[in-house]
């Protein structure tokens, strides 16, 4: 059971005593970097702090979501053990959570940029230590026709290589992974060129990334502000071809992305990313169909733990 005091628009969850300092870590085994040993180290360290904690693996797409959507989750504190894909599937399950408990992250997974935005811990004492601290930061996320994405949403080559990238060669090489995808599908694609409408505004370009966070793909900042401050930025490249491609990769690697030739990064509100043909989208590092994308900020956020 919950109980809520309404004032305004706002409501504060008082928790009720089988809930007070529970904590339920949600784990994915197929993440890169999984380790059932790691998992109970942290789960040892948070009883010993007096928190406790459960461990659930999920066996199948979308239970993650599944479990964040559950009204009747009795926990304080549920925390996803895994990778960027993970994370994205806890913020689309709260969307349809009166109250959401607070989230944690235990980086697993390939990239965990939201990790390295949030400068979050690494090893099991830290983590334990900061989940039950519970010190928490405000989440912000924007939407891509409707979905969550609290890093990026794409349409263009980066999001090509994501819908390309062998799952068996992603948990095999992780990063590396996507650099030989990219490297195969670079040479050999046919270019297509998207119209971007942000607030109204028409652009055209090949790429077109929608940022919340400051860093894309790893530690590589592209625009100002980050996922715990609210606004979104639009990234359009516009150029693709390999050449084009390496010049702003180069820009990326220095930290220079928004002064290269043929880049542009805008803050926006709506945006559109729109194409002839359907051209490849990707939300938060996954598949996510095709064009066209419709995107807006939103002013709904969800606690996080963070230093």
């Amino acid at each position: 059971m919950r109980l809520f005091w309404w004032s305004g628009a706002a409501a504060v969850r008082t928790m009720v005593p089988d809930m007070a300092g529970k904590v339920l870590i949600v784990a994915n085994p197929t993440s890169g970097g999984y380790s059932a040993e790691f998992l109970d180290d942290v789960r040892n360290r948070l009883e010993d702090l007096g928190c406790k904690t459960e461990i659930r693996l999920t066996r199948r797409a979308g239970e993650i979501g599944d479990i964040c959507a559950d009204p009747s989750l009795p926990v304080q504190t549920l925390v996803v053990a895994g990778g960027d894909g993970s994370v994205n599937e806890a913020l689309t399950g709260f969307q349809n959570h009166p109250a959401p408990p607070q989230l944690g992250i235990i980086p697993f997974g390939t990239a965990n940029v939201l990790a390295l935005e949030l400068g979050l811990p690494r090893n099991a004492k830290a983590i334990a230590e900061l989940i039950r601290r519970g010190k928490t930061r405000q989440l912000h996320y924007g939407l891509a026709n409707g979905r969550p994405f609290v890093l990026m949403a794409s349409a263009g080559f980066d999001a090509e290589v994501v819908h390309a990238v062998p799952l068996s060669l992603k948990r095999r090489l992780g990063k590396l992974a996507y650099v030989i995808t990219a490297l195969r599908t670079g040479f050999k694609r046919k270019s297509a060129s998207l119209k971007v409408i942000l607030d109204g505004e028409e652009l055209t370009g090949k790429l077109a990334v929608a940022s919340n966070a400051r860093h894309y793909g790893g530690p590589f900042v592209i625009c100002p502000g980050g996922a715990t401050d609210p606004g979104l930025h639009m990234l359009v490249l516009e150029r693709d071809d390999p050449w084009s491609s390496f010049c702003y990769g180069v820009a990326l690697l220095m930290g220079r992305i928004h002064k290269a030739k043929g880049a542009l990064v805008r803050p926006f509100k709506t945006a559109s990313i729109l194409a002839t043909g359907a051209v490849a989208a990707q939300v938060d590092g996954d598949p996510f169909g095709a064009t066209p994308l419709e995107i807006r900020q939103t002013d709904k956020t969800v606690p996080i733990l963070a230093p």
